[in-house]
């Protein structure tokens, strides 16, 4: 395999489209008001595709340091624990992508608010740093969180509230109260996935001690969780969308919920769980689409 090949193997494309379902959203949300700049959206999409690229890097490390890939894992394969890459080419990869990352996060911070703001700039650069080092602390060192159950709390907040919010606050300056809600929808979608992913792999890591919140629940009580995942985040969906739509088009940003409709009743009908895989990829896209087509919805 070519050391392209590798390389995009290890950065992972297929989860981009998730991580990048919070800044259409912002903009989205931005464009609602009048205040879309198409600058800082290409900024704050290259700022989260190094974030999601870092995050990927820093897992398959974490997760080939402690061996918990090996040859019974379920997915994709990992660089470093099937060798394709050593421990100090993918350390190196983390550093790279770690300084393309705060160079993306700073340009997109000046270009947002330029020198002026300073309150605000600290408050973007902490986040930024935050980021940082929750895309490294998931799986990377001994209190690595995403081994203690904690992934599902960053990830919802990342992914949801600060992804969401974060985004709108760039191009626009201020919030609504109503933002929150779109923000809880990804949030609710976006821990989904990371559950389905832990879903599919909870025997293994049993297995091999990573204790994820997966593990913790056991194979019944886990699906409950999953559904109550969904269902907040379709219900708080339909409410944004019934609250502020002003034309019939705002709610065809509505219709993914039909996928997320039919992946439910996959993970009821699906005895095991490893056999979940594929329906990673439907959640993920489905999330993405919800936020796109809103996105585009407001462009009309």
């Amino acid at each position: 395999m070519s050391s392209i090949k590798v390389w995009l193997l290890a950065a992972r494309l297929r989860t981009l489209p998730l991580s990048v379902a919070g800044i259409f959203m912002g903009a989205g949300l931005a464009l609602r008001d009048g205040q879309f700049s198409f600058v800082i959206f290409i900024l704050a999409l290259l700022t989260t595709v190094a974030f999601q690229v870092l995050s990927n890097f820093a897992n398959d490390y974490g997760d080939g340091v402690k061996g918990t890939d090996n040859a019974s894992r379920v997915g994709p394969t990992r660089a470093l624990g099937s060798g394709l890459l050593s421990r100090k080419r993918l350390k190196n990869g983390i550093i790279t992508t770690v300084i393309i990352g705060a160079v993306l996060s700073l340009s997109l911070i000046y270009v947002a608010f330029g020198s002026e703001k300073i309150g605000t700039i600290l408050v973007f650069i902490f986040l930024g740093a935050a980021a940082i080092a929750a895309a490294i602390k998931y799986t990377v060192g001994d209190n690595a969180y995403g081994y203690r159950g904690m992934g599902d709390v960053f990830v919802f907040l990342f992914f949801g509230l600060l992804g969401v919010l974060g985004s709108t606050y760039l191009f626009t300056e201020h919030l609504e109260p109503l933002d929150l809600l779109p923000a809880l929808t990804l949030g609710f979608f976006s821990t989904a996935v990371l559950n389905l992913n832990n879903m599919r792999d909870l025997v293994e890591d049993k297995k091999v001690g990573k204790k994820t919140l997966a593990v913790i629940l056991g194979p019944e009580k886990v699906r409950h969780y999953h559904y109550a995942l969904l269902i907040m985040g379709m219900v708080l969906w339909t409410a944004f969308i019934v609250l502020t739509a002003q034309s019939i088009i705002d709610y065809f940003a509505l219709v993914p919920l039909l996928s997320i409709l039919r992946h439910m009743y996959v993970v009821q009908t699906t005895a095991q769980l490893p056999s979940l895989d594929g329906e990673l990829k439907v959640v993920a896209l489905s999330t993405f689409l919800l936020a796109f087509v809103y996105y585009i919805t407001q462009m009309v």
